[in-house]
Parts: C-alpha cells; structure tokens; sequence
C-alpha cells in the first residue's frame, strides 16, 4: 500500500533520535542552576542543570573538569558549553560538558561567602585553634609558585630582615585547574617535612577568578590541620579569601607574610647591644652596693663583737700554747737530769773501768768464772786483763 506507515524498533527510533539531537546540538551553550552535584571517585562529574521550569542531566569527565578552577557547588548559576548526548540504555538524553563558568562574579562571591558561613559554624576561624608563629624560626616552608613574583619578594625580605633562616620551597599551582590539590598536597608535604617552624602560603594579586584556589574549601581544611602554623599572605591588602579567616595569622601581602615570620636582625643587633651596655652598667651598680655594704658591715658593732672575740680566743690559745711549752720544758729538764744519773751510774760499772783499777776475767770453756771453787786448774783459762788477755796452760 502506498501509505503504509513504517513500522521502527525501539533501537532503530533511539538511533535516529539520537542523531538528529547530536548533530543539531553538537556544540551549544547553556546557563543554569546547580542541583544534585557529585564528585564520583573516578574523578567525573555529574549533576543537574535547572531553572524555574525544567531540568536536564549534566556529566563532565575527569579529562575536561580537571580545568575547571573552582568546584561546583549546588545553587550556583553557572553557563556551560558542551553537546547534546542520547543514552541508549535509558532512551534519555543529557549535556556533555567541556567546560563550566560562572554565570557571573556575583555567583563566585555568594559561593565565598556560603562556604564561609559553613567553616564559621563549625569553628575553623576560632582564635582557640590559633597558633602561635614562633619569633626565631629556624626553617620556614613556603607554599607557592616558585617561578612567580611573590617567591622572589619572599626570599628577598628573608635575606634582608633575617638571613640566618633556612627557606624550604614547596611548589605549588596558584591559580586556575588543579590549583586546590596542589597547595593542599604542598601543605601536607611541609607538615612531613622535619624541622619546619612555620609555613607561609602566598600569592600575588589578582581577580577573584585568580584567586579562587584560596577559597576552596579542601585548602581551608588543610590549613586548619596543619600541625605547623600557617600565614596566609595571598593577595592584595584589599584581597580576602577562606585561607586568610582559617590561617594562624593573615598577612596583606607575601612580603609582609614573611616580615611577619622574621625578626629584624638589625633589631637584634641593636637589642643585644643595648643588652650588653645596661647589663654592664646593673652589675656595677650591683658591685658597688655590695661594697658599700661590705664596708658598712666591717664597721658595724655586730661585725666588730666576732673579731673581738676572736682576738680573745686567739690570745687564750696563744696562752694555752705557752703553758704547754712550759710543762714540756719542765719535762725536759727531768729526764735531762735522770739521764745523767744513769750514765754516771753506767759509767760506774763499766768493765773496761774495773779492769783498770787492777781486776782480771778469767774465763773457761767459754765461761767466766767468779768462784775459786769453779776454777779447774787442769784445764786452760783465758785471763782478761786491762791491757791485754793472757792463755794459761
């Protein structure tokens, strides 16, 4: 029959659908509202698009969302360029997205200021969780970019006010895609890192767009975990972001960050010499009161009472002293006499003395003999004179 109608499969009416959306829509721009955003572990992103009356399913891979600067939050009116798709499966369609913006600054500074009023409420800007930046830091990290200008004012200042401070550098992106995690990592990397006394995280100026890694809210915690304290010198003096509020300290520039962390050695200098001349001057002072009081004691009567009675003391022991020598001079001269008696006494019966008034030994068999009646006239005797010993046979 010539007006036959004909007669498609599912699969066949999905496929033609899906052409002819594909090639109308291959490549469209469209604004709407954040809802049901999901970051997946695989790194993809889906969500809603909506406005007052429809909706439409949105997926953004991980190849072209790792160059989005800012995380998509729900609420958020941003405009997004992409094609149309048709899932087969599902027989539904959605957009593919190569790319997301803001729909404008407004959207940026409501998103600062909805995640501000979260970090508030749940504590991270308390002063309480404030640390304090130490005064002579030996180490200091550094969280930057290292061919940018805010690293060469940092260490620029660092070898003016205090060169003796080591500087450790951990790179990180500042701006745009991907910049989040890596002062995050940047960060956690610092904290593994031994000896570090303080980390200063910084950024020149820029739009607020350039600036929105700062007010992420991955590098807010990270800043709040920190075991070290942290800086935030990030922008201009007129700039705030998340990390200034949950930051130990906000600096408004990188180089007054790192004056901040640095004592002046010139300071230093001069309080050391000051120290040294008021030091010298107090232990004078000191010095000299303590001889004016040496001094006022050695004349007062308390001190003069124990020095009297010492001289006595003295004089009685010079006295005791002189009694002892007396006695034992007394002594001497006793025994001096005593001694001379027995000597003459000795002298008295000296041998040699008896024998020459005229007395003879006689001795036999090795034995004096001092009676008539032991001398045995058969036997030798040996007779001792004075001059002399004679053997009679």
């Amino acid at each position: 029959m010539a007006n036959e109608i004909q007669i498609l499969t599912v699969s066949e009416l999905t496929k033609e659908i899906r052409r002819t959306l594909e090639e109308t829509f291959e490549q469209i721009s469209v604004i709407g509202e954040i809802s049901n955003f999901k970051s997946h572990v695989s790194g993809h992103w889906y969500f809603s698009l909506k406005d007052a009356d429809a909706v439409i399913n949105c997926t953004m891979w991980k190849g072209f969302n790792k160059y989005v600067f800012f995380t998509p939050q729900d609420g958020m009116k941003i405009i997004v360029n992409g094609k149309l798709t048709v899932y087969s499966p599902r027989g539904s369609y959605q957009l593919d997205i190569r790319s997301i913006k803001p729909a404008g600054l407004g959207e940026l500074q409501e998103a600062f200021e909805k995640l501000k009023k979260k970090l508030e409420a749940e504590g991270l800007f308390d002063e309480r969780f404030k640390k304090p930046i130490p005064v002579f830091p030996k180490k200091i990290g550094v969280v930057t970019a290292i061919d940018g200008a805010a690293f060469k004012d940092l260490v620029s200042v660092a070898k003016r006010r205090f060169p003796l401070v080591e500087i450790v550098i951990a790179p990180a992106r500042v701006q745009g895609s991907g910049a989040a995690e890596s002062i995050v990592n940047s960060v956690k990397l610092l904290n593994e890192y031994t000896g570090i006394d303080v980390i200063i995280i910084a950024r020149g100026g820029g739009s607020i767009e350039d600036l929105w890694a700062f007010n992420e809210e991955i590098v807010a915690r990270a800043i709040f975990k920190s075991k070290i304290p942290v800086i935030s010198g990030v922008g201009h003096e007129v700039d705030f972001t998340i990390a200034d509020y949950v930051a130990d300290l906000r600096a408004p520039t990188p180089s007054v960050s790192m004056e901040i962390a640095t004592p002046d050695i010139i300071d230093i200098e001069n309080f050391i010499e000051e120290f040294i001349s008021m030091s010298s001057a107090n232990i004078e002072e000191i010095i000299e009161a303590r001889i004016q009081d040496v001094n006022s004691f050695s004349r007062s009567y308390g001190f003069k009472l124990p020095m009297d009675m010492l001289n006595r003391k003295t004089q009685q022991v010079d006295m005791s002293i002189g009694r002892v020598l007396q006695s034992i001079e007394k002594f001497s001269m006793i025994y001096d006499k005593r001694i001379s008696l027995l000597a003459k006494s000795l002298d008295a019966f000296d041998i040699q003395r008896i024998l020459k008034r005229g007395f003879v030994l006689v001795r036999q068999n090795s034995k004096f003999v001092t009676r008539a009646v032991d001398f045995n006239k058969e036997k030798n005797a040996r007779l001792k004179f004075y001059d002399g010993e004679v053997t009679t046979h």
